[in-house]
């Protein structure tokens, strides 16, 4: 006979089973599979974190409560079934698309473990198992799912704004960025973001590109990480045979985001001669694909992002000057994370919230002195810096001890105050050059940023360097 645990109003009727809250808040209800001489202790504390509690030792039992009623947690002794005929893994399998299943076993073999994470258990336990260990893994699966529930009922216009557009915190800073955004999104102006390697240029892009109202995809494309001969076949594709290899013709990404937002990443590693094709494009609002003789329209807003000083480039010709005029006709600049420390609680709990979901561990918590902690750090790195530590804290489960120890770079050795006299030129760049990669903790793009030179050139020259020392 099933054991009911009236934790909750309950009314039974013959064809259903319905629970009413005593208050406010979201009961949970939990289905105990096992001998209750077994879980005495389990079951007093499971008192605790549920509205409805049901306990049995029959299948055909369970399997009633079941067809009667939605059990948000299911724990179940798979020890039950070494006298059943049952199919145990058929059965996690039936019931774990809506409710999350802790199995309990004496077994200890890695195969038993395989098969219930195969079969879509939520966690297993070895008994005797202790009560900490039971409720900690019930804790961490009723907040899952309430999280899940949460997020199921958002609006589906919700879900695509959290989805692309994470300009999270409430500084000035930041809120003057979300006004530009919202200011001239709806118009098709091309709009060029500055900022630093981390501070959330594609995510600002994204923002604009969902306040537009345009009805086309969003594509994102970074300039540094393409070869140069193959740019102009990425962005405007080509015909069959157009040279070798081009088995078959192929859209560009300026095909793909037709009607919608094209945005170039890093734009400043275009090369010079694609940068003419580029600006002839943004004149002419048509394309033609490599091998191709007809020019194709398009409809496409540009959103171009860069880590470097554009001006400057174009002074020393390293941009072209008059794409550079062509895209900047409204510069957004992405604050760094260190000159907004108010918005670190909003992002560390952000962070914590996704990542806790997306890599299914609890969640960690952070005391007022943590937070502090973290608000005092530069982070060189700005919000991937951040997103990355609270990642490593939800793998540990914890705050790595020391865990943002303040250590100051050594100072730039200066020009002729700490260079041997009988090193030569090539030596005294590849002393500074490390020293500044030292300073910006192996940010290249920082790094490069600092010494004037592309990302391209600092990784050929470290590639150079290494194989020296080979």
């Amino acid at each position: 006979m099933a054991q009911l645990l009236p934790f909750s109003i309950v009314e039974s009727t013959a064809d259903n089973l319905h629970r009413i809250p005593v208050c406010n808040t979201r009961i949970s209800s939990i289905l105990l599979l096992d001998t209750a001489e077994d879980q005495q202790a389990v079951m007093q504390s499971l008192k605790q974190s549920s509205g409805l509690l049901e306990q049995t030792t029959d299948l055909e039992t369970a399997r009633a409560l079941l067809k009667r009623c939605h059990f948000d947690l299911i724990i179940v002794n798979l020890d039950l079934f070494s006298s059943l005929t049952e199919d145990w893994e058929g059965i996690l399998r039936h019931y774990s698309d809506h409710s999350d299943i802790i199995c309990l076993s004496q077994r200890r073999d890695s195969e038993l473990a395989i098969q219930v994470l195969r079969a879509g258990g939520a966690d297993l336990l070895h008994k005797p198992c202790t009560v900490n260990e039971v409720m900690r893994s019930v804790q961490f699966c009723l907040e899952r799912r309430s999280k899940e529930r949460q997020s199921y009922l958002r609006s589906p216009w919700q879900q695509e704004k959290l989805a692309n557009s994470e300009l999270i915190g409430d500084s000035a800073a930041i809120n003057e960025v979300s006004g530009i955004i919202s200011r001239v999104a709806p118009t098709p102006s091309t709009i060029l973001i500055e900022g630093e390697s981390g501070t959330g240029k594609e995510l600002a892009a994204r923002a604009i590109h969902l306040q537009s109202g345009r009805k086309g995809a969003f594509v994102a494309i970074n300039c540094s990480a393409i070869a140069p001969e193959l740019m102009e076949s990425e962005l405007f594709g080509h015909q069959r045979g157009a040279f070798t290899g081009a088995q078959q013709a192929r859209d560009g990404l300026f095909v793909h985001a037709n009607g919608g937002t094209l945005f170039l990443d890093e734009i400043g590693e275009m090369p010079l001669s694609m940068q003419a094709k580029l600006l002839r494009v943004l004149e002419e609002r048509c394309i033609r694909p490599v091998g191709g003789e007809k020019q194709i329209p398009v409809d496409v807003r540009i959103v171009a992002a860069t880590n470097r000083q554009l001006e400057k480039e174009s002074q020393n010709g390293n941009f072209r000057e008059d794409l550079y005029y062509r895209i900047n006709i409204l510069t957004l600049t992405m604050p760094p994370l260190r000159e907004r420390p108010e918005d670190i609680p909003p992002l560390v709990h952000h962070f914590v919230s996704k990542l806790s979901m997306e890599l299914s561990v609890p969640e960690i918590p952070l005391s007022h002195a943590d937070l502090s902690q973290l608000q005092q750090h530069d982070w060189p790195g700005n919000i991937r810096e951040l997103r990355n530590f609270i990642e490593r804290c939800l793998l540990l489960g914890k705050l790595p001890l020391n865990y943002l120890r303040q250590q100051k770079a050594p100072p730039l050795t200066t020009p002729g105050a700490g260079y041997p006299g009988d090193w030569d030129l090539e030596r005294v760049i590849r002393h500074h050059t490390e020293q500044v990669l030292q300073q910006t903790r192996g940010n290249k793009s920082e790094a490069a940023r600092q010494l004037g030179i592309s990302r391209k050139t600092l990784e050929r020259k470290l590639q150079a360097w290494a194989s020296d020392t080979d």
